[in-house]
C-alpha cells in the first residue's frame, strides 16, 4: 500500500497519529508490530524500553502515518490482548475528526473523539443522554460525564504514562513482630 503524498487532493486522505503501548509483554511484541505494520502498509521496528511499573513488559511510543481510520484498524487488531495497554491517536483532518482510542486488560476499548488538541468533544447527543439519565441528579450527572469521558481509561493509565525508570523500586520494610 503506497501513501500518496503529491497533490493537496492526496494529501487530505493521509492520517497521522501516535501509537502509545504502556505496556506489553515481552513475547507479544512482535505481534504489535506485525499489527501496526499491516495497517500501514509499511515495515515496523519500534523503539522498546522496559516498563518500570511492571516487570518483564515492554513499552513504545511510535508515530504513524496511513490511510484515514488506521487507528480504529490498529486498535481492532490489538483489543483483547492480556496485559496489553495502549492508547492510539489519529489527527485531525481536513477531511476527519480526530480521534483517540484507549484499552485496558481490565476496562476493555474506549473511543472518543478529540478535537486538535487532544481535548474530548461529546457531542449533543451524548450531553443529552448523560442529563435524561441523571433526571437532575448532580451526582448522577458528574458520574455520566465522567463516562462519557473516559475517566477510568484515564486513571488506570496515567501512572503508565507518567512512568519513569526508577519507579518501581520495591522497598524491603522489616518483619513487626505480633507477639
Amino acid at each position: 500500500m503506497s501513501i500518496p503524498t503529491t497533490s493537496a487532493e492526496a494529501q487530505t486522505s493521509v492520517a497521522t497519529g501516535v501509537l502509545f503501548v504502556h505496556s506489553c509483554p515481552r513475547a507479544l511484541v512482535p505481534h504489535v508490530e506485525w499489527a501496526l505494520a499491516r495497517e500501514i502498509g509499511k515495515v515496523v521496528k519500534l523503539d522498546w524500553q522496559p516498563q518500570p511499573l511492571l516487570p518483564n513488559m515492554m513499552r513504545t511510543t511510535a508515530d504513524w502515518r496511513g490511510l484515514p481510520r488506521t487507528a480504529a484498524a490498529v486498535a481492532t487488531s490489538l483489543f483483547g490482548w492480556q496485559q496489553l495497554r495502549f492508547e492510539i491517536t489519529e489527527n485531525q483532518r481536513s477531511s476527519g475528526d480526530a480521534q483517540r482510542i484507549m484499552y485496558t486488560p481490565a476496562l476493555g476499548i474506549f473511543t472518543m473523539q478529540t478535537d486538535a488538541s487532544g481535548n474530548a468533544l461529546l457531542t449533543e447527543n451524548a450531553i443529552r443522554t448523560v442529563l435524561d439519565e441523571a433526571a437532575g441528579d448532580v451526582a448522577a450527572i458528574e458520574r455520566g460525564f465522567a463516562i462519557a469521558l473516559g475517566e477510568a481509561w484515564d486513571r488506570e493509565l496515567d501512572p503508565f504514562r507518567a512512568a519513569e525508570e526508577g519507579d518501581a523500586t520495591i522497598f524491603v520494610l522489616p518483619r513487626l513482630n505480633a507477639g
